[in-house]
């Protein structure tokens, strides 16, 4: 049986940084949520931040993450990629479903590091990890791309 790593917030845990989630409500992921498919992980909370936390994005230029108050939680965010990669590679996961717009798990997406609401192409530093690692990584806007490759119509 394929697992799935997938992004906490998505299984519906209250993990983002504003103490909420994104449950991804679709009945495919209800039944591997019941075959014990999914394994979730919150790279953000892995790495050490807490719940709530303030808002943070990659910093185009320097390649840093900052909360928008300027700390630099770079650390924070690479120690939550390594441990979702541990995880992966420890299971023999192949799969990844993560939150698109994050910081450590936006896939096509991600904020442009000036906290004004506007995205631009690149992906999280817990999205990139897994890629360069094999991993195939989707969103959850990508998730008929997900299903087809897991087999399901």
């Amino acid at each position: 049986m394929e697992k799935i790593l997938i992004s906490a917030c998505l299984y519906g845990h209250a993990v983002r940084y504003d103490a909420g989630h994104c449950l991804l409500d679709d009945p495919v992921i209800s039944q591997w949520r019941k075959e014990g498919r999914l394994v979730e992980i919150c790279p953000e909370m892995a790495g050490g931040l807490p719940t709530p936390r303030p808002p943070c994005e990659i910093d185009e230029k320097t390649g840093r993450i900052m909360d928008e108050h300027g700390t630099d939680n770079s650390a924070a965010f690479e120690k939550g990629a390594q441990l979702a990669l541990d995880l992966v590679q420890a299971q023999g996961i192949k799969y990844a479903l993560l939150k698109e717009n994050s910081p450590s798990c936006g896939v096509n997406f991600i904020y442009d590091g000036r906290f004004r609401s506007t995205k631009r192409v690149g992906s999280g530093i817990t999205a990139s990890v897994l890629k360069d690692h094999g991993v195939l990584v989707f969103s959850e806007c990508d998730l008929d791309k997900l299903k087809s490759h897991m087999g399901v119509e």
